[in-house]
């Protein structure tokens, strides 16, 4: 299910906001105020983000700045909202990095139409970051260490990968992943975001126009529409 989430002082709006995410079938957490809301970006993804350009305890543009500079959230779709009337509002808003502004008084219908005209980045961005288990063979290169792997499960951002031993967060390594039998492996570029349980998470970094281009063609087919 799709999550978004809410930043607003107004109880009125996160209540219309909260009722017309979840109608449009997108599970929402609204706060009233800024002070844990990094957290809760940094924990975990949205679909999309309703801000209010002042919010109170952590300003609007400072949240919107950090989704802008966070890997995972760069491509969130990021609704700044305001009770400034003033063109220069939206001006801010844009050149922060929003990606749609909602004037005061918001009404449920503004807010469809927007979710509409956002659709398309939803489900790309939803369709991108969807783990689908795979099965690979992959040879990890880290500085002059090889390593074998196999795949638990993959994105189009990023691989959970099955390993012998933990790799130290953030280490830039190189993978040859055997997606098909008998062709050639993917080489990509990236860095180690986590070690867990079941092995190392990665993110890929960096990666060619044609080696994007053999991931898509591998994993798109692979992940459901819905």
């Amino acid at each position: 299910m799709k999550r978004a989430l809410i930043l607003d002082s107004q109880p009125e709006v996160r209540d219309l906001l909260s009722r017309t995410l979840q109608s449009a079938g997108i599970e929402a957490l609204a706060l009233h105020t800024g002070e844990g809301a990094a957290d809760f970006l940094a924990e975990g993804r949205f679909d999309v983000v309703f801000l209010d350009l002042h919010s109170t305890g952590v300003d609007g543009l400072a949240l919107l700045q950090q989704i802008r500079s966070s890997d995972p959230s760069q491509l969130t779709p990021v609704v700044l909202m305001s009770d400034d009337q003033r063109p220069s509002a939206m001006s801010v808003a844009f050149d922060a990095g929003a990606s749609f502004f909602l004037y005061k008084p918001i009404d449920k219908e503004r807010v469809l139409k927007l979710l509409r005209a956002a659709q398309g980045a939803l489900e790309y961005r939803h369709r991108q970051t969807r783990r689908i288990p795979v099965r690979a063979q992959t040879t990890v290169r880290w500085g002059k260490e090889l390593l074998d792997a196999e795949t638990v499960n993959m994105s189009l951002t990023g691989v959970l990968l099955r390993v012998s031993h933990p790799l130290p967060v953030g280490a830039p390594i190189k993978l040859s992943l055997h997606l098909m039998p008998e062709s050639k492996p993917l080489v990509a570029g990236g860095s180690v975001v986590r070690n867990t349980s079941n092995g190392i998470g990665v993110r890929f970094e960096k990666l060619t126009v044609q080696e994007s281009m053999c991931l898509q063609e591998f994993l798109l087919p692979l992940i459901p529409e819905n």
